[in-house]
């Protein structure tokens, strides 16, 4: 889905090229305050979205009461404290009552809330709560694996390190079995080290 420049961005980002030292005049940094406008507008894309414009009418009536796992959703987004970026992968269960979603939906929704200002800990507990009120399911489990380059790239300078966050609802939270059934589930996907 391609979204709108972000056109109030130009001109700030010439400015930023000038404090930083740069010729915002020089044949390479031309055209970077149209980009860097037109990139943003995508980074940011999820403060243009609400929930139901990522998932239409994909939710459909069902009769399964089995956990349903869809693993490995890759997703990027720009740390609120320093925007600069951090990306992962998310891994999300839920177990259906009388209610499930197009699967392609559950990368939707993780998107709408990775394309803002953000922490890990924020966008985790957001993809659980859209389950939630999207489905009213039995239990939610979101487990989400992320690189931080504001770690890596400044500050401590780590560049191994990763970040693992949770949300557990419903049955997950509940009931140990089925949170360690999910975490068996995403287990061998996780980073390894």
């Amino acid at each position: 889905m391609e979204l709108s420049a972000r056109p109030d961005l130009k001109g700030l980002t010439h400015d930023w090229l000038s404090a930083i030292g740069e010729d915002p005049e020089r044949e390479g940094l031309l055209k970077t305050p149209e980009r860097v406008a037109k990139a943003w507008g995508f980074l940011t894309g999820g403060y243009t979205q609400t929930l139901t414009d990522v998932t239409n009418d994909a939710v459909f009536e069902a009769e399964g009461s089995e956990m349903v796992i869809v693993k490995d959703i890759e997703f990027y987004s720009m740390c609120e404290h320093h925007m600069l970026p951090f990306y992962g992968r998310a891994h999300i269960a839920y177990i259906p009552d009388g209610k499930i979603l197009g699967l392609s939906k559950f990368a939707r929704i993780v998107d709408l809330y990775a394309r803002r200002l953000q922490v890990q800990e924020r966008i985790t507990t957001q993809i659980a709560d859209a389950v939630l009120e999207l489905l009213a399911p039995k239990g939610v489990a979101v487990l989400m694996e992320g690189v931080h380059l504001c770690m890596a790239m400044r500050g401590v300078q780590k560049q191994n390190s990763s970040t693992t966050t949770s949300a557990m609802r419903g049955l997950f939270k509940d009931d140990a079995r089925t949170r360690a059934e999910f975490m068996s589930a995403v287990q061998g996907t996780l980073r390894s080290r």
